[in-house]
């Protein structure tokens, strides 16, 4: 399954607004969840219809609807009318190739991001999250069941913290910072791996490291991807001058801004380690070879003097001096010898070896 691109072909020719589904189905039935709360009184759901969800949402209180699912179309459609949702930011909940990013409407904002978790093969996979921040309402759309948000709820219904005390903004910021949280888990797990991979390298470059390497590149091109765009709607959120999100929140935007530009330097870092680490493996491999050269090549030298006079006195000429002499086995022997020990000691001076 493609990770970096989804299959866009359905939207060919289509007009803009036009709702096509891109991507896989990954659940049969569509779930509808709320919370609606105030620092008073707390209300938790599932929802049969959105519009009984919208009479909530039209109170005082805080209403955060989240929908699983994204393949149903006409109750995408029934959402968009009921909360009164632009065309074009249906089409893009409907699209999960879907950069993540930012976008002001009239009167709500619009927000994508990618929740990050392994899949079944132990690769970094992401799933599309859509937010959109409302006055009194705060809709959720995600591509399955299960999420990373179960603290935030929990938050919720103890009334930990401001969370209960706060508006939608709040509540949006607790969500994403859930999300970028979980960014920085997914980073130091893919970093442990690179920092234990550089050891081995330089203990026991096997020749498998290569590809541990380019997996792991992989992986943090595909963090990169995730993340980058993330932040710069995290910084476009936190400028935002919009009646939607409360100065007091802003504070919070910022210190998420913090973290999550602490990933992407950590991204960066581990990019250019992996790529250093290509390099020092080269260089590992290399300097190994030449250490097998310099042996090899000492051998050749030894033995070139060598194989010159056993082919002088291997010849088969009848009157070769020393031929019919008693000793001549030996001194031939003593010769050899002599002269493959002055050599040694020779490379060794010159410390070749």
């Amino acid at each position: 399954m493609a990770r970096f691109l989804k299959n866009q072909e359905k939207n060919k020719g289509q007009a803009p607004g036009s709702l096509v589904f891109i991507g896989d189905k990954k659940v049969e039935t569509i779930r509808i969840r709320m919370i609606d709360y105030d620092d008073t009184k707390l209300s938790e759901d599932e929802l049969k219809d959105i519009k009984s969800g919208y009479e909530f949402a039209k109170s005082h209180t805080v209403t955060w609807i989240n929908v699983d699912g994204l393949h149903n179309l006409e109750l995408i459609k029934e959402i968009g009318s009921t909360f009164k949702l632009h065309l074009l930011l249906m089409d893009d909940l409907v699209n999960t190739g879907q950069r993540p990013k930012l976008e002001e409407y009239d009167d709500h904002l619009f927000i994508v991001l990618k929740m990050l978790k392994y899949d079944d093969d132990g690769r970094v996979n992401s799933e599309q999250f859509s937010m959109v921040i409302g006055k009194t309402f705060l809709l959720t759309f995600q591509e399955q069941r299960g999420d990373v948000f179960e603290p935030v709820r929990e938050r919720i219904r103890k009334q930990k913290g401001r969370i209960r005390a706060n508006g939608v903004d709040y509540l949006a910021y607790a969500l994403i910072d859930t999300v970028i949280d979980n960014y920085m888990a997914i980073i130091e797990t893919v970093g442990g791996q690179i920092e234990d991979l550089e050891e081995v390298i330089l203990s026991n470059p096997a020749p498998s490291i290569i590809t541990n390497i380019n997996t792991l590149k992989r992986e943090m091109n595909y963090l990169r991807k995730v993340i980058r765009p993330a932040r710069e709607a995290i910084i476009h959120l936190s400028k935002q001058d919009s009646d939607l999100i409360n100065d007091n929140t802003i504070p919070f935007l910022k210190d998420l801004l913090d973290l999550i530009t602490l990933e992407t330097e950590a991204i960066d870092t581990y990019r250019d380690t992996l790529n250093d680490m290509l390099n020092i493996y080269n260089s590992v491999i290399s300097n190994k070879m030449n250490e097998i050269m310099k042996v090899l090549t000492i051998f050749a030298a030894i033995f070139i003097p060598l194989t010159f006079i056993a082919g002088i006195y291997g010849t088969n000429f009848e009157y070769l001096p020393e031929l019919k002499f008693k000793f001549s086995y030996f001194i031939f022997w003593g010769v050899l010898i002599s002269v493959a020990a002055v050599m040694l000691r020779f490379f060794k001076k010159q410390n070749w070896f």
